[in-house]
């Protein structure tokens, strides 16, 4: 089975090379693969820890936890892994201790023998669920321990079909699993894995850390002045659609800060706006701030803007892709998001906690809008009680590792 799945792996690998053809994505996935084994640093006697996250998101979970155990740790050594460009190219505008980062070469026995072999990893993590079968079981033969964290399993996931065995055998190859939610534990535990702790998503520490940082912004103050911001973050083409008619006719002051900030869809939106709209990277704080829209058309400023705001709409959530609701929910945002998030346990968490709105509508949208500022004060302040009271995540997976 395992040559199975490495045929299969070989084909993924195959038809990324194809894509990288005409799909920007792909060759760069392809290129920062390129010669990788010669970048790898020499970690003779030193104590290496490896994470290895999908993508940026990931890298995020696991954060908190990389940071506490570097700074418990000085002399750990860090070592990294994404598996997408989006995680590669942005991790380094985080507060992180990483010593080393890069891509994790394709998932063959070769590769996986070759990559363990140098960096000899005492301890390995794989966040979230990306679990690459190759590297688990190299890792596991050189002696490493394996831990899941903030695991999120579902059962459509293929360890816990008829056909899952040698993906179940994979995951019995882990030292432990700390994992989000009951659901999890419930789903490894039906699967005989009993090595498992529910200690929560380490996403509310990260962001619990950036609300302590979040930048004061000079222009985005001024935009404010005494009025209150609805934030629109993270948006996509179909989200910006379906707000378009409330924008252009809404009182209230809009920060919209997209996903793609690509000049050809900054101008998208502002062909689509009537009411007076600026772009941040051509506005200063000597400018006349006599607008009603702000184009946040920049990276990496997103969860430090929404400090700034009184409502957020979070986008991502028509594709099944909803971005992270948690940036905004810390600085008691009540959050409004579209109809696919059931693969974010956290918005559905939020909709029975009565500070977050899954809407299909515009009318729908409007219409959330106007029962959250009936009562915003009461539902703010709950949703900062929540945030707290699921914090923690990072601390209790650490101590149970040094525990054990």
């Amino acid at each position: 089975m395992r040559a199975l799945y490495t045929f299969g792996v070989l084909c993924y690998g195959l038809g990324i090379r194809l894509a990288s053809l005409f799909n920007p994505k792909a060759k760069k996935w392809i290129r920062g693969r390129k010669g990788i084994f010669d970048t790898l640093p020499n970690v003779k006697n030193k104590e290496v820890v490896w994470f290895h996250c999908a993508s940026l998101g990931e890298f995020d979970q696991g954060l908190p936890l990389m940071n506490l155990i570097k700074t418990e740790n000085p002399d750990t050594f860090l070592i990294i892994t994404f598996f997408s460009p989006s995680g590669f190219e942005h991790y380094e505008k985080r507060d992180h201790l990483a010593d080393f980062a890069c891509y994790l070469p394709l998932d063959t026995p070769s590769n996986a023998r070759k990559f363990v072999s140098i960096i000899q990893p005492k301890s390995t993590y794989f966040v979230k669920y990306e679990f690459w079968a190759n590297y688990i079981v190299e890792a596991k033969k050189a002696g490493s321990s394996i831990y899941n964290v903030s695991g999120l399993f579902r059962n459509s996931h293929r360890f816990f079909k008829w056909y899952g065995g040698f993906f179940r055998s994979v995951l019995g190859k882990f030292d432990f699993f700390f994992v989000q939610n009951e659901t999890s534990k419930d789903l490894l535990e039906r699967i005989s894995i009993k090595n498992v702790e529910v200690t929560g998503d380490s996403r509310f520490d990260r962001v619990i850390e950036n609300s302590k940082k979040a930048d004061s912004n000079k222009i985005i103050e001024e935009f404010k002045g005494d009025q209150s911001i609805i934030v629109i973050g993270s948006s996509w083409p179909v989200d910006e659609e379906i707000l378009a008619a409330w924008m252009n006719k809404s009182s209230d002051k809009i920060l919209i800060a997209p996903h793609q900030v690509d000049e050809k869809h900054i101008q998208q939106i502002q062909k689509a706006l009537t009411r007076k709209v600026a772009r941040y990277s051509q506005t200063t704080s000597d400018s006349v701030f006599d607008f009603d829209i702000l184009i946040l058309d920049t990276i990496g400023m997103l969860a430090s803007a929404y400090k700034y705001g009184e409502i957020a709409y979070v986008g991502g959530g028509f594709s099944g892709s909803l971005h992270n609701i948690l940036e905004p929910a810390v600085f008691g945002l009540p959050v409004i998001f579209g109809p696919k998030h059931k693969r974010f346990p956290e918005a559905q968490a939020f909709i029975d906690h009565g500070f977050g709105f899954s809407i299909n509508t515009l009318i729908e949208f409007e219409n959330s809008l106007s029962s959250i500022k009936s009562n915003l004060s009461e539902i703010s302040q709950e949703e900062k009680l929540f945030i707290e009271k699921n914090s923690g995540a990072s601390k209790r997976i650490y101590h149970h590792i040094i525990s054990s």
